[in-house]
């Protein structure tokens, strides 16, 4: 299925399949299993060995990678974390995303924006995705704090890692990974002067987290408080349209 068209109109075919591990996490996974069974058949310890075993599988879990379909609309912007939009706010951008870091390229433009945050539990996918299509222009890496991701300190206070992409109409789109308590680790896969697609593999954070995302002046998000968004699908705002979107929990 993976590079597949597929559309609206019935075009192509799709069908449930077991999600690949992502590389990153097949050692924690083989791991694990070796310490379980060797409490398991070594040591003949059934009450450690047995939850260590089921405890293998939920990292197994945790690094999966399932195929996503990523809509490709021009003015499409996509969630870059599956996961709960917990905040949804009017902000600065962070400074690093804004100031010249001295690479010729400029960064976000000065102004209040809207900051979608997407908060990330241990049963979530944690692959993230790019939001747009373009050029990675910066990877800031942050050491920092590891309190509750879901608190809206945590964008300044903990272990983060900024990303700028900018489009090939140059507008740019600025997203942070944030660790939380029981992340300890940011992994990147792009550098700057990649060349990324809309929705491809841009890096996860290890074990719960939080991610946000700067969307451009004039852009209001297609998402609500509460809403379940899926990384590489769901469609978090459409460039330049503005409104409110009401929604009823139930």
């Amino acid at each position: 299925m993976a590079g597949e068209i597929l559309d609206n109109k019935g075009r192509g075919e799709a069908g449930w399949d077991w999600p690949a591990i992502h590389p990153e996490g097949r050692k924690f996974g083989l791991i694990a299993v070796a310490v379980s069974l060797f409490f398991l058949l070594a040591l003949d310890w059934e009450l450690i060995g047995w939850p260590l075993l089921l405890l293998s599988f939920g990292v197994f879990a945790f690094f999966r990678d399932p195929e996503r379909v990523v809509p490709q609309g021009e003015a499409a912007i996509i969630a870059p974390a599956d996961g709960i939009v917990t905040l949804i706010e009017e902000v600065e951008p962070p400074l690093e995303l804004q100031i010249d870091d001295g690479s010729g390229f400029p960064g976000l433009p000065n102004g209040t924006v809207t900051r979608v945050s997407i908060f990330m539990s241990v049963f979530d996918v944690h692959i993230n995705r790019t939001p747009v299509g373009g050029t990675v222009r910066r990877v800031v890496y942050i050491p920092g704090k590891f309190m509750n991701a879901e608190l809206d300190k945590a964008s300044e206070e903990n272990e983060r890692q900024h990303i700028l992409i900018e489009r090939s109409d140059g507008l740019k789109i600025g997203f942070t990974q944030i660790a939380g308590l029981v992340a300890r680790r940011i992994v990147p896969f792009v550098k700057p002067g990649d060349m990324v697609a809309k929705g491809q593999r841009v890096g996860l954070i290890r074990f719960g987290s939080r991610v946000d995302i700067y969307l451009p002046a004039g852009t209001d998000p297609k998402v609500m408080i509460g809403q379940t968004t899926i990384a590489g699908e769901t469609v978090i705002a459409e460039i330049g349209q503005r409104g409110l979107i009401e929604g009823i929990s139930q």
